[in-house]
């Protein structure tokens, strides 16, 4: 994995999780439905997503990435009363996460990551795994918004690839503008 690919990856979720919040700020009752169609409600999803991606760059990016740091704490849900408590903490952290990444080269995602016991996955692995963790949380989080009449609408790669990537296409009949 290159650094450019991480970058794009981290892009998506972001972006997902920009829909996400947009479509949770509709409703803000919706955080906390008591009857959540997957292990949690809206409120403590996103917050989940938000300690995992949190927790893990602090252990990764810290002097002994074996242990977690001692300051590390799981994120109460009940601390964050809105999707506005939710997004301030994530914008936060996002700029931690996009900063660290910055850091890393090729050689260091390639390179063993120390966190595991026996050093055997290269760090992209668990970058990796932090983007699809990523995925199923903001899956249930889509689930939950769209029960709730509020899609996020689609949050997959290529539609992100077109909404941010692809320049919009011209229609094949009309002539282009001089």
């Amino acid at each position: 994995m290159t650094p450019a690919d991480l970058r794009l990856l981290i892009d998506h979720l972001y972006w997902t999780r920009d829909r996400l919040l947009a479509a949770a700020a509709v409703d803000p009752a919706g955080l906390t439905d008591p009857r959540p169609v997957t292990i949690r409600d809206l409120r403590a999803t996103l917050v989940h997503e938000l300690d995992v991606e949190w927790s893990w760059r602090v252990r990764l990016a810290g002097p002994d990435p074996t242990q977690f740091s001692p300051d590390d704490e799981e994120l109460n849900p009940a601390d964050y009363a809105d999707v506005d408590a939710i997004a301030a903490r994530w914008a936060t952290d996002e700029a931690e996460m996009r900063a660290w990444l910055a850091s890393l080269d090729e050689a260091t995602l390639a390179g063993p990551c120390r966190a595991e016991a026996n050093r055997s996955h290269p760090l992209w692995f668990h970058l990796q795994h932090l983007y699809t963790h990523a995925l199923q949380q903001f899956s249930d989080a889509a689930a939950l918004l769209t029960r709730a009449g509020h899609s996020p609408g689609e949050i997959d790669f290529l539609e992100f690839v077109q909404d941010r990537l692809d320049p919009p296409a011209t229609p094949v009949d009309e002539p282009p503008t001089t």
